[in-house]
């Protein structure tokens, strides 16, 4: 299934880094009943993941609330351990963004976003997109064309669409 406005983001359990260690997070609990942003993107600590996708969050994150956005959560295939150590060294975690490891790639094969690109590395991953969910279900999609790109899936376009 690929994902598309109108459908329900696919049931998935993610870790997190908690203060002892990993801890399982149920995606489908953590949406119900709220509006919340996810955006996903190929990898921790990679070129346009760092330096535009995270810090366009980052910048948005009062807008995104002042519409009424319960949570704002950024999911790549990687572990918990590296998802928490680089939503540190962004500033996204002060920020208050959320950072959710699919370490199996799960959701990302479930939700019909996973790509794999071997030159760069990248076996498994997921391509760059940004949803707004309420209550799980999808209102707004915005998909890259390409791994490499941050436009249309980034904070700013978030929040202008969102009106």
């Amino acid at each position: 299934m690929a994902l598309e406005t109108g459908t329900r983001l696919p049931d998935a359990t993610l870790l997190k880094m908690g203060e002892k260690g990993p801890e399982t997070v149920n995606l489908a609990d953590k949406l119900k009943g709220r509006k919340v942003v996810l955006f996903a993107l190929p990898g921790a600590y990679t070129g346009t993941c760092s330096t535009a996708h995270v810090p366009s969050f980052v910048r948005s994150m009062d807008a995104l609330r002042a519409k009424g956005v319960d949570e704002v959560i950024c999911v790549s295939v990687n572990d918990p351990f590296v998802m928490k150590a680089w939503g540190e060294a962004t500033g996204a975690t002060d920020a208050g963004i959320t950072f959710l490891g699919d370490a199996d790639g799960a959701f990302t094969r479930a939700a019909g976003m996973d790509f794999t690109a071997p030159p760069a590395g990248l076996i498994g991953r997921s391509k760059r997109y940004a949803v707004l969910a309420e209550d799980g279900v999808v209102k707004l999609l915005h998909l890259e064309e390409s791994p490499g790109v941050c436009e249309v899936s980034g904070g700013e376009a978030m929040v202008a669409a969102m009106g």
